[in-house]
């Protein structure tokens, strides 16, 4: 029997790490998934523990390892190309330990130290130069707070680094970090493709501090017998550094020619294009972040998706969580959702409960129920929650449209597009057609035609971005659109006149 050859796609996230086997068509062979917690130990402040995503990486690849094993058909595996959430910041000393938890993008304990900075001349060169707003998710700011809050810390530290690289460094005792992650840490020169002399002096580091950049298609082989025995992996199986998961989500969907753009939601949520230079809004509401050198990333990301919607589940719908269910929870919550009719009858959700990123980039944004009346249910808050959401991706894609080209087609991924609720919602909201394809896995995916372009793989990976890769199409509703449109003006004015009492 012939082998079937397969890549997997590790694709580190907030909430979990996920390995997926891929051929070289995409299509799915097996994956398996680790979640892990995020870690507040007070008001503001979001860490994991960087050895708990570590093993979770192991987990999740041996038991890719263990399930094609036990499988009929043989296969053989190429490699393994890494996917990894962005903005991290972990200080490791010289002898390999770390001496902070990570960092994670959604802590806001720099928050002053990003007022102070933005809006400056120094900020607005630093923005311009790296791509990266400023706002306390950037490592640029937490090492700011680092050098002023935890001196000790921050002068004891012999390089400071992020998750994907803590993977990197444990696998192979080396620092290293692909262009792409390192285009999010408020560092890089994106346009000369060197640590920026400016961020390191606003910083007061060196490069020796930080990682040596690579491109994405990095490859560095296994070779130490133990670890991989621990993986479950052949010695000798190469790893591609890959690159961050937002821009891996453009190219895994195809989202990758003008007026097409990749909407990826699950903790948090991002919509972004891809363009051939870097595009700077002059008023800082969008990111330019770099894949390789002629490809940029341009969009940006909201705090609040997956994460407000769990919140709410489970603060005011708590018999959802019930295993005695034995139903999807998820088609229970859009069910609810359902019975009540578009624009919530005038219920209103700002939906800022972490802050917000784009386009405000305020970290002092919180969450808001406006218009409450007698009428009001349970579900109607749960739409209105939902709508919030959506409004607040809206208002990213305004500023994007703005900044590039006009958007003509969104491509669909991460966990809430399984829902079908929810893409039509976000068709309507959008007033643009959005496909879904069969895979939503589309960071993992990206990461897996990074790994086959890097490992000189020919497979049919490189399929034309046309509607008949994508398993379904939902059309907008403009009748619906209006109504939402109603409610996103509000939604608008409801922010601007607020945020100075945030």
């Amino acid at each position: 029997m012939n082998k079937q050859n397969m890549i997997i796609g590790l694709d580190i996230g907030t909430s979990s790490t996920k390995a997926i086997a891929f051929d070289h068509g995409g299509t799915i062979i097996t994956q398996y998934s680790v979640t892990y917690p995020i870690l507040s130990p007070q008001t503001g402040y979001f860490e994991q523990d960087p050895t708990q995503i570590y093993e979770a990486c192991v987990r999740s690849v041996s038991e890719v390892m263990d399930a094609v094993n036990n499988c009929k058909q043989e296969h053989r595996l190429e490699g393994i190309a890494v996917s990894s959430a962005m903005h991290g910041l972990i200080a490791m000393d010289e002898q390999g330990n770390h001496l902070t938890n990570c960092i994670i993008w959604a802590d806001t304990r720099s928050q002053d130290i990003a007022d102070n900075l933005k809006g400056t001349p120094a900020g607005q060169n630093l923005f311009r130069q790296t791509g990266t707003p400023i706002h306390p998710m950037s490592p640029l700011c937490k090492l700011m707070w680092m050098n002023k809050h935890i001196p000790t810390v921050f002068n004891e530290t012999h390089k400071f680094i992020g998750i994907k690289e803590y993977l990197f460094f444990r696998l192979f005792h080396a620092y290293v970090i692909d262009y792409s992650i390192a285009s999010a840490t408020g560092l890089l020169d994106i346009h000369t493709l060197h640590w920026s002399k400016l961020a390191l002096s606003e910083v007061g580091i060196t490069d020796k501090h930080l990682s040596s950049l690579v491109s994405v298609d990095y490859v560095i082989k296994v070779e130490d017998e133990a670890i991989a025995q621990r993986w479950k992996i052949p010695v000798g199986t190469p790893f591609v550094i890959g690159a961050s998961d937002g821009c891996l989500a453009n190219l895994g969907v195809g989202a990758t020619k003008p007026g097409v753009a990749s909407l990826t939601v699950g903790t948090s949520g991002a919509i972004r294009v891809m363009t051939d230079h870097s595009n700077t809004d002059a008023k800082e509401r969008v990111f330019s972040y770099i894949l390789r050198p002629g490809e940029f990333v341009v969009g940006g990301a909201i705090n609040n998706a997956g994460v407000v919607r769990n919140w709410f589940k489970d603060q005011f719908m708590p018999e959802l969580s019930q295993p005695s269910l034995g139903t999807d929870s998820s088609a229970l919550f859009d069910d609810e959702i359902t019975s009540v009719p578009p624009g919530s009858d005038g219920l209103i959700f700002l939906p800022y409960l972490t802050g917000e990123r784009a386009p405000y980039w305020d970290a002092k944004a919180k969450g808001l129920y406006f218009g409450i009346q007698l009428q009001h249910r349970k579900a109607h808050f749960a739409r209105a929650m939902i709508e919030g959401m959506l409004f607040a991706l809206y208002n990213v894609g305004i500023a994007l449209e703005e900044t590039t080209q006009p958007i003509e087609t969104i491509y669909a991924s991460g966990g809430l597009a399984r829902s079908v609720l929810w893409v039509q919602m976000l068709a309507d909201v959008f007033n643009k057609p959005v496909f879904v394809k069969e895979n939503v896995e589309s960071s993992a995916w990206g990461a897996a035609i990074v790994g086959m372009e890097a490992l000189g793989i020919n497979g049919a990976y490189l399929s034309p971005n046309t509607v008949d890769t994508y398993s379904k199409r939902y059309l907008p509703d403009e009748n619906n659109h209006r109504i939402y449109m109603e409610n996103f003006q509000k939604f608008e004015r409801l922010y601007l006149k607020l945020k100075e009492e945030f």
